[in-house]
């Protein structure tokens, strides 16, 4: 009887993990989509984009995520993890539409920029979410899984992408079609959201601890005694329960610990991997394999960082967080620096380079989804303690986006100045720049020692 109850413990705590995950699944197919309908919705006789309005609309979603990330924590604090989700959701789908039929340049960056308001939300609130709802034994494998749903929505719309643009390539309004694709998982998420569970950290910290008591029982969480008497003696010598910024960065074992969190999700951003990935169809297209061959190329892509991202998370699980970032990025570098070769050049046949070409953009995007990415977003689900997580969580996250649309902003303008392949050298000195940070922030005993003082040994303190 005890088993048959661990087991329903475990499957209600598997099916909220893989519904929250969808927030990690649309992250990556709204921004993987526009890597195939990018190209077609630039033809003349759509919205005639140029190689500047193509960086407009590419980073419009990721400026939105920005302010989406910041304003996550805050609205995650009032109102609950559920429920946050919950209307991340009919953003995704209400968005998503708008952009599907939008008639102009400026409405589709507008819109663009709703999207990405949810995009920026979820992901900062899936790795979150997903850390406060599993045991500590399931920590890492569950918010692992976000970071595979993050490939696994990219590769979905490079699928979608390649059957509608090799299908119908010749009709004008195809990438209306590949765009509004992405409404179906987000509807499934609104659906699903009404039946998980919510965070039973959320509740200690708003000092509910009867229903905590309950949810961290039905999630299979042990020692639930312990986690609700230790809230409830720190509830007893704070009256005021409200994040504060003010008294949080007067902390100084905070302070440490907020800055770091923005160093690890620079280093995320500016190895140049969603270049990759908004731009991916384009890059393979002006070496020379046409636009058909470009859009399966990425099918091979997705599916090789999906296969990495399944066995780089389990490998991470077991391992030293920091010294894997470290190789991962190692390997960033050379990758770049061998793309950066193979682009300048001109001892092989144009089919030799595209072959090239494509398997060394295979294995950066196996590189950097496998190990760097996973191990980030790991990093920072676990890192902050619990009355300061949301919000150090969106600052974080926040950074993620405002480097990325830097970087999607004047890409286009760097392949025009520099050309493709000193713009890959440029990439390989940014992944090596993030060795150096990695090293003086991620490994240092400092930081190591305050997450065992403000984590693990009082995963429930406040400031």
């Amino acid at each position: 009887m005890k088993t048959k109850s661990k087991k329903v413990k475990l499957n209600f705590l598997h099916y909220c993990v893989y519904v929250i995950s969808l927030g990690g699944f649309l992250f990556g197919y709204d921004t993987g989509v526009i890597n195939g309908a990018l190209a077609f919705m630039s033809r003349p006789d759509q919205l005639n984009l140029t190689p500047t309005l193509q960086g407009v609309v590419s980073s419009s979603l990721v400026i939105g995520a920005c302010f989406g990330a910041l304003g996550c924590g805050r609205v995650a604090d009032k109102i609950g993890r559920r429920k946050t989700l919950r209307i991340i959701a009919i953003v995704f789908t209400i968005a998503t539409v708008l952009c599907a039929v939008a008639m102009n340049f400026w409405l589709m960056s507008l819109f663009r920029f709703v999207l990405g308001l949810a995009v920026g939300a979820a992901s900062s609130l899936s790795p979150m979410y997903l850390a406060e709802i599993s045991p500590e034994n399931l920590r890492s494998a569950n918010v692992n899984k976000n970071a595979i749903f993050i490939v696994l929505g990219q590769l979905c719309a490079f699928i979608v992408n390649a059957i509608l643009g090799n299908i119908w390539g010749n009709w004008g309004p195809i990438w209306r079609v590949m765009v509004i694709s992405g409404a179906v998982p987000s509807i499934i998420l609104w659906v699903n959201s009404f039946r998980i569970s919510g965070s039973p950290q959320w509740l200690l910290l708003k000092h509910r601890f009867n229903r905590a008591r309950k949810i961290f029982r039905r999630l299979g969480f042990k020692n639930t005694n312990h986690l609700i008497k230790s809230q409830s003696d720190q509830s007893s010598e704070q009256n005021d329960n409200e994040f504060n910024w003010s008294i949080a960065l007067k902390n100084k074992k905070l302070f440490y610990l907020l800055v770091t969190g923005i160093v690890i999700a620079l280093i995320q951003q500016i190895s140049g991997v969603n270049t990759v990935m908004y731009y991916g169809t384009i890059l393979l297209e002006k070496v020379g394999m046409g636009e058909s061959g470009s859009l399966y190329a990425n099918v091979l892509i997705g599916v090789v960082s999906v296969i990495a991202s399944i066995f780089g998370t389990r490998m991470i699980e077991h391992a030293n967080h920091h010294r894997v970032l470290i190789i991962g990025l190692i390997g960033n570098v050379v990758f770049m620096v061998l793309l950066g070769t193979i682009m300048k050049s001109s001892v092989f046949s144009q089919g030799i380079t595209n072959a090239l070409v494509l398997v060394s953009l295979t294995l950066f995007l196996a590189n950097h989804q496998g190990i760097v990415s996973p191990v980030t977003w790991l990093l920072l689900a676990e890192m902050f303690p619990g009355k300061v997580k949301a919000q150090f969580m969106s600052v974080a996250t926040a950074t993620t986006w405002i480097t990325n649309f830097v970087i999607s902003l004047i890409y286009p303008q760097l392949v025009a100045i520099l050309g493709t392949a000193l713009v890959f050298f440029v990439f390989a000195m940014s992944n090596g720049l993030s060795i150096v940070l990695a090293s003086l922030f991620v490994n240092s005993k400092k930081w190591q020692r305050l997450m065992i003082q403000l984590v693990y040994h009082s995963p429930q303190k406040g400031v």
